[in-house]
């Protein structure tokens, strides 16, 4: 499913970034590539699932046999594939196949065998190359090719983190490619239309659809800062704000005021299998606002979290989103401004991208920008410099990396 494997992405992403543990890096990498290569359309936009199903038995796509992987892998290939998937175990899928997952760590393969963990690696990577090329053979799943904003918007999120924390540029233009086919497809007049399928925009978005979108802009401004993203976020929040806040009592509808006419008009704030809408919504508005100095965005936030403010305290685990949004009003976000030449200025970002720093927004604004709003406006000259915002109050400029990374780490984020 799309809308797992987006907050999945990023969340490996910055695990990463917390504890250099090179697994995360391979599953955010392995993950961003299947992503690409399965589920985004040529136009840019992203699918939302793969059916289990082949040739009408679940799974068949997907497991294996011992014997088929060792008909496809030479030898000593095997002898690393088999105990590292549990090929060497009982099936664990329908008594009857095997569904691959890590059963031993690789450094326990090499051990038994003798051998080093690099040399295992290298073979694990050779076999997995030749049972994928088999497995390409084979007939394929069905795929649900709707094309949905909210969910699309989450792995937007996903893949313009990773792409911030791995330099990879190929992630980032996915992420790019995708926001540019909703941009282009589906917002139409001033508003976003849900889904897409054959060639065909429909239904009026409800308000996870703008808040996911709205939180990917932010996401997507730190991988690259483009006014013209930060512009159409502005117009993201003031739909938000005109057509799904409930002002008299805080809090956003799921559905816009001039929907259809309902018995009742849901206001999500619970997490179920995507963040709540409420959620989203109020921490994007919040980071929006220190990114544009616009106050409303922060009083529409500030609303919904006094809305909500019984429902968390009762059942804290079910409102995981509004808390990191409570968290970061009573905590306000800390933005580092950059400004200078765009060669040096990525330097300078992917150093503070590789940083764990969830409280904090990045934003490089080369010194070709003009027209950035006040809360960005900072004078650019022939080299970097750095201003560390806390709320809406900046320290002086830092014109050495070195030494901002020493302010942010003395400032009580991870490294």
């Amino acid at each position: 499913m799309l809308y797992d494997n987006g907050p999945l992405l990023r969340l490996y992403s910055d695990a990463w970034t917390a504890t250099r543990n090179p697994r995360f890096a391979r599953v955010a990498e392995e993950t961003a590539g299947w992503v690409m290569r399965e589920m985004q359309s040529p136009e840019g936009g992203y699918y939302s699932s793969l059916d289990a199903d082949s040739e009408h038995e679940e799974g068949k796509f997907y497991v294996w046999t011992p014997g088929e992987a060792q008909a496809l892998v030479s030898p000593d290939e095997y002898a690393v594939l088999a105990p590292h998937y549990g090929l060497e175990g009982p099936p664990n899928f329908e008594n009857t196949h095997w569904h691959l997952n890590v059963a031993k760590t690789l450094a326990a393969v090499a051990e038994t065998l003798g051998k080093s963990e690099d040399d295992c690696a290298r073979l694990l990577v050779s076999g997995r190359k030749k049972l994928f090329a088999a497995r390409e053979k084979r007939v394929r799943p069905g795929r649900d090719e709707k094309v949905l904003v909210s969910w699309n918007a989450l792995m937007i999120a996903g893949m313009a983190r990773a792409a911030a924390v791995f330099g990879r540029d190929e992630w980032l233009a996915s992420a790019k490619r995708g926001l540019g086919f909703i941009r282009g497809t589906m917002w139409k007049n001033g508003r976003l239309f849900a889904t897409y399928k054959d060639a065909q925009a429909h239904l009026n978005a409800y308000l996870d659809d703008y808040a996911y979108l709205l939180a990917a802009l932010i996401e997507l401004l730190q991988a690259e800062f483009d006014p013209g993203t930060l512009a159409f976020g502005e117009d993201l929040a003031e739909v938000l704000l005109e057509q799904f806040e409930d002002e008299e009592n805080g809090g956003f509808f799921f559905t816009s005021h001039d929907h259809e006419r309902l018995i009742h008009r849901p206001k999500p704030g619970y997490d179920n299998a995507t963040p709540s809408g409420n959620g989203m919504a109020a921490f994007a508005l919040q980071r929006l606002h220190f990114l544009t100095g616009e106050s409303r965005y922060a009083l529409a936030a500030e609303r919904t979290l006094a809305q909500f403010h019984s429902a968390i305290s009762e059942q804290p685990g079910g409102h995981a989103t509004l808390l990191i949004a409570l968290e970061e009003h009573q905590r306000p976000t800390r933005t580092l401004i950059l400004r200078g030449p765009s060669a040096e200025l990525g330097r300078w970002r992917s150093a503070l991208a590789q940083r764990y720093l969830p409280h904090t927004m990045v934003i490089a604004a080369g010194t070709e920008l003009r027209d950035l709003p006040p809360a960005l406006a900072k004078p650019a000259g022939s080299q970097v410099n750095a201003w560390v915002c806390e709320g809406v109050t900046c320290l002086a400029p830092i014109d050495r990396l070195e030494d901002l990374l020493e302010q942010v780490s003395k400032q009580g984020e991870m490294q």
